[in-house]
């Protein structure tokens, strides 16, 4: 990958800056008010059958543990070092809100047995995928890579199970389904802003 495409620049920053932001405060919000803050935004599928709906989102933004939050801001800040060159404000909070969509409503559907779900890992790999898509379209082949990577990781995941390592660290069991639809979510997405592009391009 060139050097020059790392993204340091401000106009790329605010919204990945605003992410963590709002981790961090959420963090701290749950360390100062405890279960009332986190029985409040929490993933809960229970709730979410309730009718509280927001939680399909606010759960993305709370962790389990300090490095739980620290892992996902390290990742969430890599990515944009590899890919902020392709982000844009409005496609950005379009591309998280509808993997952080996705991925609750996956889980939701399909891992009836996950009850209680935080952290950002599974928007994280919707958000790889779309880096990579983006790479491949830009013809830049480390893209592909990249692209055959998380799908490589998300499967390996899938038939063994995530690292003991990882679940001792962030106190929790590492939702590995929330990975997958993440990532499927991102590779839907990309697809569609991909035929949105061309299709304006086109006209």
């Amino acid at each position: 990958m060139n050097v020059t495409n790392l993204a340091f620049s401000k106009q790329h920053f605010q919204v990945v800056l605003l992410i963590a932001i709002l981790s961090v405060i959420a963090f701290f919000g749950e360390y100062f008010l405890g279960e009332l803050f986190t029985e409040t935004f929490v993933y809960q599928r229970q709730l979410i059958t309730e009718g509280e709906i927001w939680r399909l989102i606010t759960g993305h933004i709370l962790h389990t543990n300090g490095y739980h939050l620290l892992l996902n801001l390290a990742a969430l800040f890599m990515l944009w070092a590899l890919h902020g060159h392709f982000y844009q404000i409005k496609s950005y909070i379009a591309l998280f809100l509808f993997c952080s969509v996705f991925t609750s409503i996956g889980i939701y559907y399909f891992d009836p047995s996950l009850l209680q779900y935080v952290g950002l890992s599974g928007v994280l790999h919707g958000i790889f995928v779309f880096g990579a898509i983006m790479d491949i379209k830009a013809k830049d082949k480390t893209g592909y890579l990249l692209f055959l990577g998380v799908w490589l990781k998300v499967a390996h995941e899938q038939f063994y199970g995530a690292s003991a390592d990882v679940s001792n660290l962030i106190e929790a069991s590492v939702a590995i389904n929330a990975h997958l639809w993440g990532a499927l979510g991102g590779l839907l997405y990309s697809l569609v802003y991909i035929f949105m592009i061309n299709d304006k391009v086109n006209r």
